[in-house]
């Protein structure tokens, strides 16, 4: 964890000798791909600014968590690539709408040797991923002895559809949006798919522009999830989070930025300390930008090693019109 902290300062750092201002475009595209949180309304970082747009987001992440307690049981171990479209829609300036589509795909995947050959050059903690088979699919979810959840490999289903709306309450500098969003249950939970339930949440957007090359962006908000149905039933608790991220227009039609989400869990206690404790995620990525058009890449890395894959690589494309 010192050492993605010292990263996050020396990018902080570097983007400080940039001179030139350019337009901002808002947070990197990056949801927690952890799949026992994935399909519970999960959290990302937004823009408090409306917009209408078209974004397709694709991203690839590895678990690796199997642990046992008194009561779960939770074997993950697995590669996740989701395919998300996101459609924003500014209603004569009042109100934006919006509808998140994603399809998942569960597999046994490719990067096990490399992400064991990552952990050890780095010291990095890696959930017992090194004494588990390599590239072997597990995605298995026990409680009481009794299943919950069963993947399936080398599928692809889609996810819980998500609705929002946002309204910008204060348009100046900073910029201040209340949104709310609800996101029903069209995957399949005992696949892995969805939640099963009918989940809700609310959050308060920020973002400000600190000088002529930075725009900060800050989010807080409450997730209010149903019960997931699966084969069995599990009741999910409130969670709050909180996320920051700084943008940093370099040139004309490049950025860079970094961002940081924090979030509970919606489990009740498992008494696996992976599952309860603090979320962690820390982005890193670029930006270029042309005309109505951007493409973005980012790295997503897990400095607390929690509720959260080891690492996410996520590209996007966005049009605005």
């Amino acid at each position: 964890m010192k050492k993605l902290i010292g990263l996050f300062i020396t990018f902080l750092a570097f983007l400080s000798f940039s001179s030139i201002a350019y337009s901002f475009d808002g947070p990197l595209q990056v949801k927690n791909q952890f799949p026992l949180f994935l399909h519970i309304n999960q959290p990302y970082l937004e823009s408090a600014s409306t917009e209408n747009s078209l974004s397709i987001n694709l991203s690839h992440s590895t678990i690796n968590l199997v642990r046992n307690s008194s009561e779960w049981s939770m074997g993950l171990d697995m590669e996740i690539t989701e395919l998300t479209f996101r459609f924003r829609k500014n209603i004569q300036d009042f109100i934006e709408l919006g509808v998140d589509v994603p399809f998942l795909s569960f597999s046994s995947g490719f990067m096990d040797g490399f992400i064991n050959s990552y952990h050890e050059t780095f010291g990095f903690p890696d959930y017992g991923r090194s004494i588990r088979p390599t590239n072997k699919f597990f995605y298995e979810v026990r409680r009481n002895g009794v299943l919950v959840i069963k993947g399936e490999s080398g599928k692809i289903g889609i996810g819980d559809i998500r609705l929002t709306a946002k309204k910008v309450i204060l348009n100046n500098d900073p910029v201040i949006s209340l949104k709310g969003d609800v996101e029903f249950p069209t995957g399949n939970a005992k696949k892995g798919y969805g939640s099963g339930s009918i989940d809700a949440g609310i959050s308060a957007l920020f973002e400000k522009k600190l000088s002529e090359i930075f725009k900060t962006y800050l989010n807080f908000g409450v997730i209010f999830p149903g019960d997931l149905k699966g084969y069995e039933t599990v009741k999910l608790k409130t969670f709050a989070y909180g996320g920051a991220g700084i943008e940093s227009a370099l040139w004309k039609n490049f950025s860079l930025l970094g961002q940081v989400l924090v979030q509970g869990s919606p489990y009740p206690k498992t008494a696996i300390p992976s599952v309860d404790r603090t979320a962690v995620t820390l982005s890193l990525g670029g930006r270029y930008s042309s005309g109505n058009n951007s493409l973005e890449f980012s790295f997503t890395e897990d400095p607390n090693t929690a509720g959260a894959p080891d690492f996410t690589v996520t590209f996007s494309f966005k049009r605005r019109f």
